[in-house]
């Protein structure tokens, strides 16, 4: 044996040591990474649990993940109702120029559509390479590995989280089982935050619904649906809020309040699609309905649509056993999330307490108005058995007095003094049919209102005096002639006549109908009888004619017209 030979001998075993000893620090690497991960992990899950708002408990999620395994972009997309799409799509990495560049996130198809679909773990190495995958929008950034896994909440897939362009190159096993160990975390974490939502989202809906039953009672009728239109889009975080109500003809409704995008449009406007969401709610009573987006054929007011495609609505009718008041709808704009199936169970019940309350102010109305109907024929009796009787009885007694005075001047102040008082109870009894009928929309009542609305200016408010059956003979567009025309002769006796007396003489007889407006005011001047003209103008087209009688001791206007005469054109307001 040689020198040579002997000193190579324990070469062997030297460089089997060494493999050892690599073999021994990757290992150590490997169990350092390992427990950095874990370590990752559990500060990840520290994350998430920290939080009880959902919005916040989503994005942390997110953020977590894609800081476990080290990607560039991550989302979590929450399955719809439809348990086939998307419903919400919180994505990370993303600027949000580079988002509203792409316009409509994801809704679930492709690769995406799978993993809903079939709710397992799905790992690629290139996206575009796998058959499933559908492609990307234009604007949208290059993804090329792909990890996503499903969020479990309680035995139900709740949603995904997609994660892509892992920096290492490619996501391992070890990311995908991270990711599972996170995802299972997470489940129980958005099940805590979504308890927490519901509870208090029925807390602020109860306290609103009765909030709003105790303010219905107090507030007038034709503000009470824009009251609730008003707090429900505080609450729902709709769009748009309508409130529909049926009308005379069939399948028409009309919206009665609204708020959201051009909600001044709207109000008053018609839908006459008998299968639209409130519609269907009206019909169904107890039912509440929700939409997924579709698109729309025809418009529908109580919807919003954008390039004809229509967001989620929800419905509630409100109703109870004595009537159908109307329905109330919130909507959405295209691509925003749909109503979970508590939104349609807080939006049913408030719909519910507040037909209730509606039908409660309903009968406290009619109940006052029958207690003031009654106090009202108690007045009127009085007035005409007591205080009529008393006035005539005056009447007649100044009557035989006057036989009595030789003086002709005296008769004639006290034949005066009877006039006035033939002329008072002509007023009562015009008060006293006024305050005893319940009709509020009679001639006789808008004429008193009229005179009542121009009275505020004057120490004496004008005579109103009545002949004929008034109420059963001047109707339609006749009746609104009268009051067009009342209105606007006491309106210029009222400002330019500086009268000290004013009367209006409405009267119907079997061939015409009049009215005449008297003063004792300064006369009517040339340059002021614009108004006269236009007055003579309508009678004209009716067959009759407006007659003037004016002077510095007063004027007389009669408007008269035959009472089948039919106006040409339009009435007058």
């Amino acid at each position: 044996m040689t020198s040579e030979d002997h000193l190579s001998f324990p070469d062997a075993p030297r460089v089997e040591l060494d493999e050892a000893i690599a073999e021994l620090i990757a290992q150590a690497e490997r169990v350092q990474s390992s427990q950095g991960r874990l370590r990752g992990l559990l500060r990840a899950v520290e994350t998430m649990v920290g939080e009880i708002e959902l919005p916040v408990v989503l994005r942390r999620v997110v953020e977590a993940a894609v800081e476990l395994v080290d990607a560039e972009f991550g989302a979590l997309g929450v399955i719809g109702a439809d348990r086939s799409s998307l419903d919400q799509f919180i994505h990370v990495g993303l600027a949000a120029g580079d988002a509203a560049a792409i316009g409509h996130l994801p809704r679930g198809h492709g690769v995406l559509g799978a993993l809903i679909a079939n709710p397992e773990p799905i790992r690629l190495v290139h996206l575009d390479a796998d058959p499933r995958a559908a492609g990307f929008p234009s604007h949208h950034p290059r993804m090329d590995s792909f990890l996503g896994v499903p969020i479990t909440v309680r035995g139900d897939v709740f949603g995904n989280i997609y994660l892509t362009n892992a920096r290492r190159g490619s996501f391992s096993a070890e990311d995908e089982e991270l990711l599972r160990a996170l995802a299972s975390t997470a489940g129980f974490v958005i099940q805590n935050a979504r308890l927490f939502d519901e509870a208090r989202t029925r807390a602020a809906w109860m306290t609103a619904t009765a909030e709003l039953s105790a303010a219905i009672l107090s507030t007038p009728p034709d503000k009470v649906f824009d009251l609730i239109a008003g707090r429900v889009v505080d609450l729902s975080a709709g769009t748009r809020v309508t409130i529909v109500v049926p009308t005379d003809e069939v399948d028409v409704l009309r919206v009665a309040a609204a708020r959201g995008p051009h909600e001044l449009d709207l109000l008053g406007t018609t839908s006459i699609d008998s299968g639209s969401i409130p519609a269907r709610a009206m019909e169904d009573g107890g039912v509440r309905v929700a939409t997924a987006p579709h698109v729309s054929s025809r418009p529908d007011p109580t919807l919003l649509t954008v390039d004809q495609e229509t967001g989620p609505a929800m419905a509630a009718p409100m109703r109870t056993r004595q009537r159908t008041w109307g329905a109330l709808t919130v909507a959405r704009a295209p691509g925003e999330r749909e109503f979970t199936a508590l939104e349609l169970e807080v939006l049913g019940d408030l719909s519910s307490q507040a037909s209730i309350a509606l039908e409660l102010s309903r009968a406290r109305s009619e109940q006052h108005k029958a207690i003031l109907s009654d106090e009202r024929a108690r007045i009127a009796r009085d007035l005409h058995d007591h205080v009529i009787q008393q006035i005539f009885g005056s009447g007649l007694t100044l009557q035989s007095v006057a036989l009595t005075l030789d003086d002709p001047h005296d008769r004639s102040r006290v034949d005066q003094v009877i006039g006035q008082l033939d002329d008072a109870i002509a007023q009562i009894r015009t008060v006293i049919f006024a305050i005893s009928t319940r009709d509020g929309s009679s001639l006789r009542h808008r004429l008193i209102d009229v005179v009542a609305e121009l009275s505020g200016a004057l120490r004496r408010p004008p005579a109103l005096r009545f002949a004929g059956p008034v109420d059963n003979t001047i109707t339609g567009p006749m009746a609104e002639d009268v009051v067009g025309v009342a209105r606007e002769l006491l309106s210029n006796s009222v400002r330019h006549a500086r009268a000290h007396t004013i009367s209006l003489d409405v009267g119907v007889t079997e061939r015409e109908v009049s009215v005449i407006v008297t003063d004792d005011g300064t006369g009517i001047r040339s340059d002021r009888r614009s108004g006269l003209h236009n007055l003579a103008e309508r009678a004209g087209a009716r067959g009759g004619a407006l007659t003037l009688d004016t002077g510095p001791d007063g004027t007389r206007v009669q408007w008269r017209v035959p009472l089948d005469g039919h106006d040409t054109e339009e009435s007058a307001p």
